[in-house]
């Protein structure tokens, strides 16, 4: 199901995308590593402000960033990225 690489990603912990929608982004992170069984291979890490509060909630893959992260959006880039 995975392409068996590592990957990491950063959640911005920030008040603006914390309160904006990434402390469900969060949730809804650990919850497809673990349906897909690739905990293991994904390294999840929390920040501080990524400074980017305008264009929350903020994350990253890979050194990638990404904006904007509503339930949707987020569930199609880990798609996308990681399996």
């Amino acid at each position: 199901m995975t392409n068996n690489r590592s990957h990491t990603i950063v959640i911005c912990m920030g008040s603006s995308c914390f309160a904006r929608g990434n402390a469900e982004n969060l949730n809804r992170i650990e919850s497809f590593l673990a349906l897909n069984g690739i905990s293991a291979q994904v390294k999840l890490v929390g920040c501080g402000c990524a400074r980017r509060c305008s264009e929350g909630p903020n994350i990253a893959i890979d050194g990638e960033s990404f904006h904007h992260m509503d339930k949707e959006a987020l569930l199609d880039l880990l798609n996308q990225k990681l399996k």
